[in-house]
């Protein structure tokens, strides 16, 4: 069935399954992106790098490996897109700049800005912006500026723009970026914090950087003056377990050594949760409350084979106290609609430290399950000028996750 669409058919069916995906978190696809979804041809801009049957599949089509195999540069999945346009709420007229350029996103961003406004989608990698340059002008968007620089700093000229749209992970926020926002803008970017990502959708408030929303998502990291990569370190003698610290937090890792072959601890919390809803405030929650958190990675296999209960591969919330290691599994099945959460661990202390991740996961439920804020301050700003909350210190910034509306 599917060989046999047309390309506007499965442009059509890509809209409607975003459409169900955003009903399914509680959104509402908004009406001029869905037009622009409709509109700009995506197997325009994937090039030779897929089909058009995977042109048309709301995933993302990585268009660029380092000599590590690791993906540089991508088109991004249309659902993802679609969400961090949304939290830009875009209008004709608006003057916008995206940080992480493939042409595709900048020209979805043109179609609702429309010819009264401008799009500037800007890469430090030549190859990539070449490549943008050539899909956007094969798709007939040749008004999109496309800039090679790095940008960590300000572009030249002075602009402001309505809106800045960042589409790569970012490991700190600039003063770059605020300093280009125009009186009333918006600026969306994907932030690392503890290793976990959300897209922050951040306003100007009283001179400084606020968040008023933020979705889950997953992007190819930042290179240049911006980089920062975080460590892995092995929990086994192969690459199969793991922990990721994305910041430096100092954890000794020493006395881990063998702790995964000592017995696991499993206790379950009463604390449950519907089937399909999302609950990655309860990460933050857990970065912020549970020192010596990290991330907990494994291959395919490691949970194949029972090594470790994890929902997935690529990071889950865990923390460390001295030789023991504690993570949250898998939630497990109560019933059709609803899952349990846990903790596991493994340590001379496993059950107490057990029980401690169990308590936070149970605050995090008393508090009512509150959505955090981020407040972005510059490198150097005083303690007592800070608002209260977790403070995580960067290279430009100082982020501040606070819970305003827990109980």
């Amino acid at each position: 069935m599917l060989d046999t669409m047309s390309t506007d058919e499965l442009r059509a069916a890509m809209v409607e399954g975003i459409a169900e995906r955003h009903e399914k978190i509680g959104m509402v696809l908004d009406a001029d992106i869905a037009r622009a979804l409709l509109t700009v041809p995506r197997h325009l801009f994937t090039e030779d790098d897929a089909d058009l049957k995977t042109a048309y599949e709301d995933t993302a089509i990585i268009t660029k490996r380092d000599e590590r195999g690791i993906s540089t540069s991508s088109v991004s999945a249309p659902w993802l897109q679609s969400v961090m346009i949304g939290q830009a709420e875009l209008k004709p007229g608006d003057r916008v700049m995206e940080i992480g350029s493939g042409g595709y996103n900048a020209a979805l961003i043109r179609e609702i800005v429309g010819p009264s406004g401008s799009v500037t989608s800007v890469d430090i990698d030549p190859e990539i912006t070449a490549r943008a340059v050539r899909c956007l002008a094969r798709a007939g968007y040749d008004d999109v500026e496309v800039v090679c620089a790095d940008a960590e700093f300000v572009l030249d000229g002075g602009r402001t723009f309505d809106a800045i749209i960042v589409t790569v992970g970012s490991w700190d926020i600039p003063p770059a970026w605020a300093e280009q926002l125009a009186e009333g803008g918006r600026l969306v970017v994907p932030v690392r914090f503890k290793g976990m990502t959300r897209s922050w959708l951040l306003e100007q408030r009283d001179g400084h950087l606020v968040s008023r929303d933020h979705k889950m998502c997953g992007f190819v990291p930042m290179r240049g003056a911006g980089e920062h990569r975080g460590t892995g370190i092995p929990l086994l003698d192969d690459p199969r377990v793991g922990l990721w610290l994305d910041e430096r937090d100092g954890i000794d890792t020493a006395e881990l050594a063998g702790v995964l072959d000592l017995a696991r601890v499993e206790t379950w919390t009463g604390i449950t949760v519907g089937a399909g809803v999302v609950f990655s405030d309860q990460d933050l929650w857990l970065a912020t409350t549970m020192p010596g958190f990290c991330l907990i990675t494994c291959s395919q296999q490691a949970i194949d084979d029972g090594v470790v209960a994890l929902p997935w591969q690529f990071g889950t919330p865990a923390f460390v106290d001295g030789p023991n290691l504690t993570y949250r599994p898998k939630p497990r099945k109560v019933n059709d609609e609803v899952y349990e959460f846990g903790a596991f661990a493994h340590g001379p202390r496993a059950q107490e430290t057990a029980q401690l991740l169990a308590d936070q996961i149970a605050a995090w439920d008393r508090a009512g399950r509150p959505a955090p804020r981020l407040s972005v301050r510059p490198a150097g700003t005083p303690d007592a000028d800070l608002p209260d909350g977790y403070v995580l210190d960067k290279r430009h910034s100082r982020l501040v996750i606070s819970w305003p509306s827990a109980r």
